[in-house]
């Protein structure tokens, strides 16, 4: 299935990273017409930073394949208000992630950071992530789910429009693609802060130094998060939206400050 849709890939792994190569070539499925436009290096957990004072540079490396000096957010105005001014992407697909963004590593990640800025631009914006079960795997992480799931998952959101202000949030689970369950849509999850930890120890020459250790997901009824499905085995898909308001609390607030 191939359409005339002009497509910017980008990530927060750096230009040079596997889940990007992998990301190309599905991609290559559904269009011709694919630019990339990253980070030059590993940009994870710098959220949805700008670089304000410092210069960006931009190195060009192909035809349609750019280098940026800078966050993953600057990779995609860099994308959107120089290298495709004059003819705009109808989509933005951020990833793959090497590693899950579930619950509020929303807040943290490059990956999902790039996808909230073509949202804000008003273009259609996915990101993509792949989980693995073991720590220290580094380039050595398995993408094999994201491989043979990802098209699975993109024909349908590509296929239509989405509310303004929005963007999914992909995450694929650490199993073969043979033991994939499925795809379910789900909410944003959360873990437990209450247990979070912070783990002290020294290096060899006798300073300290810290990990930290999120707590467990909060259990809801049902299993309807994004940190339960790829527990469970499944693809999970999360609808966000840029708007943080809390519409709960506005009356109530406003009611506060009447007449102050």
């Amino acid at each position: 299935m191939r359409s005339g849709m002009r497509i910017l890939l980008t990530n927060d792994d750096g230009v040079n990273a596997g889940g990007l190569t992998l990301l190309e070539a599905i991609a290559r499925r559904f269009s011709d017409d694919i630019w990339i436009v990253a980070p030059a290096e590993e940009q994870s957990g710098t959220g949805h930073s700008l670089t304000l004072t410092r210069p960006i540079r931009l190195r060009k490396l192909d035809e349609r394949r750019f280098a940026v000096a800078g966050t993953p957010t600057d990779s995609v105005l860099m994308a959107l208000f120089h290298v495709m001014k004059d003819q705009r992407p109808d989509v933005i697909l951020s990833g793959i992630n090497r590693g899950a963004n579930l619950g509020e590593d929303v807040t943290y990640s490059g990956t999902v950071s790039a996808a909230m800025e073509g949202a804000l631009a008003g273009v259609r914006s996915i990101a993509l992530s792949q989980s693995y079960a073991r720590e220290g795997m580094g380039d050595s992480v398995p993408f094999a789910a994201a491989e043979a799931w990802a098209e699975r998952v993109l024909g349908p959101l590509l296929s239509e429009p989405m509310p303004a202000g929005t963007l999914v949030n992909v995450n694929f689970p650490a199993l073969p693609p043979e033991d994939v369950r499925g795809i379910r849509v789900v909410r944003q999850g959360i873990r437990d802060y209450g247990r979070t930890h912070i783990v002290q120890r020294k290096d060899p020459r006798g300073y300290s130094y810290y990990w930290l250790g999120l707590g467990p997901m909060v259990q809801t009824p049902g299993h309807q998060t994004d940190l339960e499905a790829i527990a469970d085995g499944f693809v999970s898909v999360t609808p966000l939206h840029l708007d943080l308001t809390h519409e709960p609390s506005l009356e109530q607030l406003d009611r506060q400050f009447a007449g102050g």
